[in-house]
């Protein structure tokens, strides 16, 4: 029987928040308080007065005047993710990164160094602590979803460890809308079946729920059972890399979105090069005021992971937009990416070699000294 362990960090980038500024400590802190943008993470503190993840910053402000509203710092969360990771490739040779501030671990047989599960979580909860200020709750069990449910049960700095000859009963009581994939209508048509906890599903056969859902119902009817997936896959290769801002008042100052591209090409590709990828496809989003969206591609004969490379292409692209209406949201994305190589870099024109040094310079000192350490010029004091 396989034993795995999902760990979710809490309260993730209020946390951070937190941890780089004491003064936030105890605090209400909400990030991604923008006006008309929706809460991306809170603090437990703020928790209290009602306020959730993706709820309107409107009714965030509603119910928590007093809190402290902040708009993110992507970069520094990535930053103080890719350390997470690293301190979890220590307890576990299979991790899989789940999102930014989840993860998956094989510990089947790592009794021998940490002689139980308990004590594996309790020197993993430990580590983090000491190398991030940061918290976490971990949930163990045989299979993954099993173990992403058990993380949220005690939640924050929680541990919860479901054996096998205990999932039954564990079933009996676990509310059908902690499954994962059963949603809002989801529920509503299990509603109707009298589905009300995890155990319910068993009334009824596998050819039933196939029959009623299709897929979704096999998926369900296994789950039901406290069975699923316990492979950890480690092999992800990210498809992708991008970022973007909402503006809290609409735009059309083309310095100011240059501004916001090159803000979001340093941050999108530094995360290229943490992850030894480049990309061919460099990609422009912009919506406007009206919420029409548009998109603007060019695709390169190499791939890239150059600041100045991505940033001088999506500025070419925002030049060649006629701006009549103002603009709410920009941002940069790459893609059609591939395994970075001294090779593809060659092939590439001189100055993006050179920029490649420096690049690779500016990661080294961020890497040591903090991703505020370094700021160009033409980003100082800004956001």
């Amino acid at each position: 029987m396989k034993r795995i362990l999902h760990l979710d960090m809490d309260a993730f980038f209020a946390s951070v928040e937190q941890a780089d500024n004491p003064e936030l400590r105890g605090r209400p802190v909400i990030v991604g308080g923008r006006e008309r943008g929706v809460v991306s993470a809170c603090s437990y503190e703020a928790r209290k007065f009602g306020v959730r993840s993706a709820m309107p910053t409107a009714e965030a402000r509603r119910r928590c005047p007093h809190g402290v509203f902040l708009p993110g710092r992507m970069g520094r969360y990535q930053e103080v993710s890719q350390r997470i990771m690293a301190i979890l490739d220590d307890f576990s040779p299979l991790v899989e990164r789940a999102s930014v501030d989840e993860a998956y671990l094989d510990i089947t047989g790592m009794e021998g160094l940490f002689e139980s599960p308990a004590r594996l979580a309790a020197a993993l909860k430990q580590a983090i602590r000491d190398q991030t200020g940061l918290a976490c709750s971990i949930g163990i069990a045989p299979v993954k979803f099993l173990a992403k449910i058990a993380s949220d049960y005690d939640k924050p700095d929680g541990l919860f460890i479901l054996k096998a000859e205990h999932i039954p009963e564990f079933l009996q009581t676990l509310p059908i809308e902690r499954i994962p994939g059963v949603g809002k209508k989801g529920l509503e048509r299990l509603r109707l079946l009298n589905i009300t906890f995890a155990s319910d599903v068993q009334r009824y056969s596998r050819d039933f729920w196939i029959a009623r859902c299709g897929k979704w119902g096999e998926a369900l009817y296994e789950r039901g059972h406290g069975r699923g997936s316990d492979r950890v896959e480690t092999g992800h290769e990210p498809k992708s890399e991008s970022a973007e801002n909402t503006f809290e008042g609409d735009t059309t100052d083309r310095d100011l979105l240059c501004r916001w591209l090159l803000l979001h090409a340093e941050r999108v590709s530094r995360n290229l090069r943490r992850s030894a990828v480049a990309g061919r496809t460099v990609t422009l989003k912009v919506k406007f005021a009206d919420f029409q969206q548009i998109t603007r591609s060019k695709t390169f004969a190499t791939p890239t992971s150059s600041t100045e490379r991505i940033f001088r292409t999506a500025g070419e692209l925002l030049d060649e937009l006629n701006l009549k209406k103002a603009v709410r949201l920009i941002g940069v994305g790459v893609s059609k990416l591939d395994g970075a190589s001294r090779q593809l870099v060659l092939l590439e024109e001189e100055p993006d070699e050179k920029q490649g040094r420096l690049d690779a310079a500016l990661d080294g000192i961020r890497e040591k000294y903090g991703g505020d350490s370094l700021v160009r010029g033409r980003l100082f004091d800004f956001t």
